[in-house]
């Protein structure tokens, strides 16, 4: 390709990014003792992986490499995930993720370059869904354990609280295939 794509570096951002986060999550997955927080962890972990090697994919694709940053902080975010001394909670605020909602205008401005390609606007498309489900799932998880330690859950762990939401989802889905049926069935 001999014009360089003017979205290269938001590209190599992600693909850095998603791949240190890919480290320190599955570090934290494998010191916590929760196995929900686990399950939380280590789904977003492969998430984040798979990320950072799509995006490094697609820059091989365009003819580029990816740069490494001179500085990162990964190595400080690895000393809090393999803390022995801090719960997963602190690790929740120490990260600053599971907490409210961020406003997602870093998403919607990936777009505003009109020179993306359909493959790339389908990638980035796709990471964008990945990233808010996986804020979705951190927060829950989060919630979980701040009730937990509130002692507003009487006896329930932070496994029952993601269940009942894994539930809750799943039932929405469930409706929505069944609209879906309905819908399909009375066109034929």
């Amino acid at each position: 390709m001999s014009d360089k794509p003017s979205y290269l570096g938001l590209l190599n951002a992600i693909s850095l990014g998603e791949g240190e986060a890919e480290c320190y999550l599955n570090c934290w997955a494998e010191t916590t003792t929760d196995p929900a927080v686990r399950q939380v962890i280590a789904t977003v972990a492969l998430r984040e992986g798979e990320h950072s090697k799509a995006f490094a994919k697609r820059m091989c694709e365009l003819g580029y490499d990816v740069k490494p940053k001179e500085h990162s902080d990964v190595a400080a975010k690895m000393a809090i995930a393999s803390s022995k001394t801090l719960t997963d909670k602190e690790k929740f605020e120490k990260f600053g993720v599971g907490q409210a909602p961020t406003n997602d205008d870093f998403f919607t401005k990936m777009f505003a370059d009109a020179s993306i390609d359909i493959q790339t606007g389908a990638l980035l498309g796709r990471y964008i869904a990945e990233e808010r489900d996986s804020g979705r799932l951190l927060s829950g998880c989060y919630n979980a354990l701040c009730a937990q330690s509130n002692g507003s859950t009487a006896g329930h762990t932070a496994a029952d609280t993601v269940s009942a939401g894994l539930e809750a989802r799943l039932g929405r889905i469930e409706e929505l295939l069944e609209r879906l049926c309905s819908v399909m069935t009375a066109k034929n």
